[in-house]
């Protein structure tokens, strides 16, 4: 599993046009807008759904924490970049720089847990994000998840970021998980699928304990 040093998407959070390159030689443009602006409704599907204390992984600029907070529910933005962070803190939000894989506060007591944006691509193997999650999640918690429409299966690769004329950053491992593949990987991290929903392009799961 690659552990991610914090640097990889900061140039994404930065602003301005951002790739990603797969091994494979294909490039995918990162919805840098979107991770950048406010909640939407796309957003809403998740966050209508969090109705106790929620741990938002890989919080990037923090506009999920943030609307949150704003909303009076407890959140905690937790993200491995500095930049992350600080952009979340400036929203008015609480982030820690944290891996998810390092021990975090209130561990086996959070209501839920997002992983929206694609997150649950974060070390390339969603079975051991997952498997993490259920450590952090209560007993009657539920993992939030933004997944890929229906048919993309489960895929692996090596990445980098590209951002305008400053070229690619370094390599790491990330995943995709789609739709159909949800509910057998939530199976070996010992959850199951509850819930599948879209908004326009964006899919979405939620999963609790078995």
């Amino acid at each position: 599993m690659s552990v991610l040093t914090g640097s990889e998407f900061d140039s994404a959070l930065l602003g301005g046009r951002c790739w990603l390159e797969l091994a494979t030689g294909e490039h995918v443009e990162l919805p840098v807008h979107r991770w950048r602006g406010e909640a939407r409704d796309g957003d809403e599907a998740m966050l209508g759904r969090c109705t106790g204390p929620t741990l938002d992984i890989g919080c990037g600029p923090g506009r999920m924490t943030a609307a949150l907070t704003e909303r009076g529910v407890v959140a905690l933005g937790v993200d491995v970049s500095p930049t992350a962070v600080a952009l979340t803190r400036r929203r008015g939000a609480v982030a820690l720089r944290r891996n998810v894989f390092d021990p975090l506060p209130g561990e086996g007591r959070w209501r839920h847990v997002l992983l929206a944006d694609g997150n649950i691509g974060i070390g390339g193997d969603p079975v051991a994000l997952l498997r993490r999650v259920a450590r952090l999640l209560g007993g009657d918690g539920s993992a939030l998840v933004e997944v890929d429409p229906p048919g993309h299966g489960l895929r692996r690769d090596r990445v980098r970021v590209h951002r305008d004329v400053h070229g690619p950053g370094t390599w790491f491992t990330w995943a995709w998980l789609g739709t159909d593949a949800v509910a057998e990987v939530a199976r070996h991290a010992a959850l199951h699928l509850r819930w599948t929903g879209r908004h326009g392009h964006r899919w979405f799961a939620e999963l609790v304990r078995s």
